[in-house]
């Protein structure tokens, strides 16, 4: 156990979710995806039976993992999509550590739930007894039981809710996208709740930043080979964060990762960079923004696919640069939706010789920006060559409908 510049860490840093929210949620189809664990509560084997307490699984938005949102009274009516019963509290219990279950829907009290702000999340709380949805002893690993326990600031109790099947009225109101914002990364720039000055990278599994600012590695230029500031597990996530100069090499993915609402003040060396060797390697940047990146802010070094989606740049080189010349040479893939850029030279820089490709939709650019730029990839020591820009249905794949400028 260590305490870093005032946070208490076991193995990743944990801290206070205490950011602003935004608004509340409306009727849909959702998934709900756990603050401390970075999982989705779901029917286990996307069972139809009565009395199937939840657990929460990889999120993967099937069947199972969808739940529709439909108001009752003051609260919802939480219902498991693919088998149409209701997200209760087992015996219609008031007592802490009692299940959630799937069941019948009666309309009981005990089957309606409260979704009440916190930070950029919601607290679930039950209708009956008025405790919250839990992960049972705040685990984070997947098939853990969900229950009701008294209502505090752990992270799992926190849920975050994105929307399923295209199904809902939006993602949840973040700083990224408050109301009317769109979900296109157009909201306003947040403010820190506190700063954080690190002095080491620091590994992370599951880590909620509450929000405040972290800063401390590197000079703040755009030397290469600065630590990061974050290393984030596979299969980790970094939540509810932001990064100051000076800021090293941002956040280091070491494998599959999800980095949601990291907001960037002034990017060192790069703000993330995506490293696993698998070509089946995902990376979700979801929410946030970047600023005063001269280079690049996405670095692209490993295999695999990386999605961002409702974010704003603002005064940069690059959003995303598949590497050109690494010492190891991959297929890479890049998916944007829902994506504001300012002053920004370039939103992807990709390698067509290697098979790679961008796909944009619902791009807003304010001023001017190359959406796509393709390049011939080289091996580690020689420079990569532009040889094109723009759409062309198999590299750069967007149309004009998908991009809007002003």
């Amino acid at each position: 156990m260590v305490l870093v510049a005032g946070l208490l860490t076991t193995g990743g840093l944990v801290a206070a979710f205490n950011a602003p929210a935004s608004a509340a949620p409306s009727n849909g189809n959702y998934t709900l995806v756990n603050g401390g664990s970075g999982l989705c509560a779901a029917v286990p084997g996307q069972s139809t039976g009565d009395g199937v307490q939840l657990v929460q699984s990889s999120c993967a938005g099937g069947a199972g993992q969808v739940f529709t949102l439909t108001a009752s009274g003051s609260g919802f009516q939480i219902k498991a999509q693919h088998s149409g019963k209701c997200a209760g509290v087992r015996d219609a219990s008031t007592s802490a550590g009692k299940a959630v279950q799937q069941e019948g829907c009666t309309g009981a009290a005990s089957q309606t739930w409260q979704l009440t702000a916190s930070g950029s999340a919601y607290r679930v709380v039950n209708g009956n007894g008025g405790k919250c949805l839990n992960v049972k002893d705040n685990a984070t690993s997947s098939g853990s039981l969900l229950q009701q326990n008294s209502c505090d600031s752990a992270a799992t109790k926190q849920w975050t809710l994105q929307p399923a099947d295209g199904s809902g009225p939006g993602p949840t109101p973040t700083p990224t996208d408050p109301p009317g914002g769109g979900g296109d990364g157009s909201g306003a720039w947040p403010t820190a709740t506190g700063s954080v000055k690190l002095t080491s990278t620091q590994p992370v599994t599951t880590f909620d930043g509450g929000m405040k600012s972290y800063y401390g590695i590197g000079d703040g230029g755009q030397g290469e080979s600065q630590d990061p500031m974050f290393e984030v597990a596979n299969g980790g996530t970094i939540q509810n964060v932001i990064i100051d100069a000076p800021a090293g090499d941002g956040i280091h993915c070491l494998g599959s990762c999800t980095i949601r609402n990291v907001w960037w003040n002034d990017v060192g060396e790069d703000a993330a960079t995506f490293m696993s060797s698998s070509s089946s390697a995902t990376y979700l940047v979801d929410g946030g923004g970047a600023k005063s990146a001269s280079d690049k802010v996405f670095q692209h070094n490993g295999a695999g696919t990386v999605t961002i989606k409702n974010f704003q740049v603002h005064s940069s080189g690059k959003l995303y640069r598949a590497c050109g010349n690494c010492s190891s040479s991959y297929q890479r893939h890049v998916v944007m939706n829902g994506v504001t850029a300012r002053s920004t030279k370039v939103l992807a820089g990709i390698n067509t010789n290697w098979g790679d490709t961008a796909r944009f939709s619902r791009i807003t650019v304010y001023g001017s920006a190359t959406i796509c730029e393709k390049y011939k990839g080289v091996p580690k020591g020689s420079e990569p060559t532009k040889i094109g820009e723009g759409a062309d249905g198999v590299n750069c794949l967007y149309s004009a409908s998908d991009v809007t400028y002003r």
